[in-house]
């Protein structure tokens, strides 16, 4: 097996080995065991208990986790401070959603003879799909991956959990799974509810192994596409859900250009280059007015974007990648490169990029400027009228989020927000999409290739993923579950 070794991104240099790599044997014996684990997760206030103990590890832990965080992928000791509360929050807002029982969906029908056809007495409930792949995120080392939301909820539904770690951070990973698997000992449950593998190859086998039930997933396109059809070519299908990419689109009409164009336009930079970029809700295609008052916007916008600090991102390839990616770009027709995205090499940080900020008219937006561009940059799209902004959101595919920039009495701020709900799966009123509450009305999902299935994986929702509806025809009380035995729990239809 091929050792895997943890890189620091602000060097390019290997910090060491920390793993091997997943043979087809230590996946199947990561999936068995995880697997084995179905009827003790079963028990649900010890689930509950699993989860709190999590919050409870993850911050006992959290100087040794945000080190290895920030040593393997240079996002910030204050970043990763607030990710990692933010997973500890998670953890216990599952715990309540556990607790609380409705996720299970309980509907109690009581037999009616006289309905047509005659009704029986039928009782309904959510039960766990079974074990879970989880692909690890390359951006977010604890909140979309070991630790995070698709581990948080799966483990609510009672669904085992093998996670393919993520090559970006290995040592996280390790000491991320180490920390969940000594909270599931602490709370009555085999330390295999969650499982760690690493390697390409593993995430095929894991994806392909017949005991795996469901996937969730967080990364490229390409990446994404492969896995899911792989998921619906074996002998059992099975669900995938997939997070693939978005450009989150910003409309910012002409009233709101002329009357706030520097804070509108701060607020823009800070958004797309908050963690240099790396966001899956990085706004990265803008709508803006032609004429003075998107001119006034576009200058301000250069101005915060010269100034915006420059840093590594998560790996050589990415960065490769994204100094290509905007070249591509300055290079198409009709493009203009305000700022130019450079390489910007420091004595700490000798692999760091500079933010990069192009515009084009609407006319000239086509092709690579309608995906999604991993990295500090963003496309100022310049619109005459109605009719030319509509001409643009036509050409995009789904997005996680879609943003207006408007004032409220605006007559077409209403008719734009529907216009924009049908591209995405939250919709943001003069605020900035970076940044996921973790809410029970939240949705983090969108049309493909947002997402692979209308779904969310952040917000209390996120859990029905995990499960399947089972109905109990004239099932004697006794022998029911204790939640379908009182009908006070149930609805009645």
């Amino acid at each position: 097996m091929e050792p895997v070794l943890s890189i620091d991104p602000r060097t390019g240099q290997s910090r060491g080995q920390v793993a091997v790599e997943a043979d087809a044997a230590f996946v199947d014996a990561a999936v068995r065991a995880a697997s084995a684990t179905l009827d003790a997760l079963a028990d649900r206030p010890r689930r509950a208990a699993l989860l709190r103990a999590a919050a409870d590890a993850v911050e006992s832990r959290a100087t040794e986790l945000i080190a290895a965080a920030d040593a393997e992928t240079a996002l910030g000791v204050p970043r990763l401070t607030g990710e990692l509360a933010r997973v500890a929050y998670q953890f216990r807002f599952f715990a309540g959603i556990v607790d609380d029982g409705s996720y299970l969906g309980i509907v109690i029908d009581q037999p009616d003879p006289s309905a047509v056809p005659p009704r029986p007495e039928l009782r309904r409930w959510k039960v766990p799909l079974g074990t879970v792949a989880v692909f690890a995120a390359s951006n977010f080392p604890f909140a979309f991956s070991v630790p995070g939301g698709d581990t948080a909820s799966a483990l609510a539904a009672g669904c085992p959990v093998v996670v393919k770690a993520h090559p970006d951070h290995p040592q996280t990973s390790e000491l991320a799974a180490a920390t969940i698997r000594d909270a599931a000992g602490k709370a009555g449950l085999p330390a295999d509810v969650l499982t760690l593998v690493h390697g390409r190859q593993a995430g095929a086998d894991l994806v392909r192994h017949p005991l795996i039930s469901a996937v969730g997933f967080t990364g490229s396109i390409p990446g994404g596409r492969a896995l899911f059809d792989m998921a619906a070519a074996r002998p059992v299908p099975i669900p995938f859900y997939g997070e693939l990419g978005s450009l989150n689109p910003v409309l910012v009409t002409e009233r709101l250009a002329a009357s706030r164009p520097g804070e509108t336009a701060a607020g823009l930079v800070a958004s797309y280059t908050l963690g240099q970029g790396q966001f899956c809700t990085k706004p990265g295609l803008v709508l803006v007015p032609a004429g003075p008052a998107g001119d006034t916007l576009v200058q301000a916008a250069v101005s915060a974007a010269l100034d915006a600090a420059p840093g590594a991102l998560l790996d050589a390839r990415m960065r490769e990648h994204f100094l290509a990616g905007v070249a591509a770009r300055a290079t198409r027709p009709g493009v203009r490169s305000l700022v130019p995205a450079a390489a910007a090499p420091a004595d700490d940080a000798p692999q760091a990029v500079r933010a990069g900020l192009l515009e084009a008219d609407a006319a000239d937006v086509t092709g690579d400027l309608l995906e999604e561009c991993f990295g500090p940059v963003t496309v100022l799209v310049r619109y005459r009228d109605a009719a030319d902004a509509e001409a643009v959101l036509s050409r995009l595919g789904g997005n996680l989020t879609a943003t207006l920039h408007a004032d409220p009495d605006e007559p077409e701020a209403a008719a734009w927000l529907v216009r924009l709900a049908r591209l995405a799966g939250r919709v943001i009123f003069g605020g900035w999409p970076t940044g996921v509450a973790v809410a029970p009305a939240m949705t983090h999902g969108g049309p493909y290739p947002a997402t692979t299935t209308p779904t969310t994986s952040v917000g209390g929702t996120a859990i029905d993923r995990w499960l399947r509806p089972v109905t109990f025809q004239t099932v004697p009380a006794a022998l029911l579950p204790a939640e379908l035995q009182s009908p006070a729990r149930g609805v009645g239809l």
